[in-house]
């Protein structure tokens, strides 16, 4: 989907560098410097207006959130929401997750969230796909042990891609939900898309797996 230009969005990111880190490579190994306590690190990539992660952070106290996006105008408008929920377990980070390895550190993160990633539905673009085999391999590397790596689309086809490439990985399938809000787990927190698609009658899939 195109984004609105926002023609304030460098005078923003300029302003609130404390917030929304614009150089991650020299955070590596030492992202927990950033943030008021040292707790458990949770890292979404691709996360959009915010709103997933700002949910999670309020409900997680004594989790850290990292939440990671390319588009500049996405990633204003998630500032602008983080900014507003006045939360000090939470950070952006404007940048793009085929350089993970730049960013982290081995065993640095303990859980990964992919909402509603872009599905690249035609074959060329396999590799663009957050599930790709080559974004595993990152993954692997920044997650801790039994870390999770938990997974929410309302795309069946992307869906059904991921679950044979986390199998083909060897990873393991802690959950394969066809339907998640069919459950109305209490703990689940919505992204924009995730509230859109559900009011439509979509259904939602969730998968967590470990490697």
């Amino acid at each position: 989907m195109r984004q609105r230009y926002k023609p304030w969005a460098d005078d923003f990111l300029m302003e609130h560098q404390d917030l929304i880190i614009q150089n991650p490579a020299e955070q590596k190994g030492r992202w927990q410097s950033l943030f008021a306590n040292k707790q458990s690190l949770h890292l979404e990539v691709g996360t959009g207006k915010g709103q997933f992660l700002v949910g999670m952070a309020k409900q997680h106290p004594d989790i850290n959130f990292i939440g990671m996006e390319v588009a500049k105008s996405v990633v204003v408008t998630a500032g602008e929401k983080a900014l507003e929920a006045e939360m000090d377990n939470l950070l952006l980070v404007h940048a793009d997750a085929n350089h993970l390895l730049d960013y982290f550190a081995e065993d640095e993160i303990s859980t990964i969230y992919l909402n509603f990633s872009d599905p690249w539905p035609k074959n060329r673009h396999e590799k663009r796909r957050l599930t790709y085999t080559t974004f595993l391999k990152q993954y692997e590397h920044i997650l801790q042990q039994e870390g999770e790596l938990i997974f929410k689309t309302d795309n069946r086809g992307l869906f059904e891609y991921s679950l044979c490439s986390f199998s083909a990985y060897d990873m393991l399938l802690k959950e394969v939900n066809l339907d998640l809000h069919a459950e109305e787990d209490p703990l689940n927190v919505m992204t924009e898309y995730e509230e859109k698609f559900s009011a439509k009658g979509h259904p939602i899939y969730r998968c967590k797996a470990v490697f």
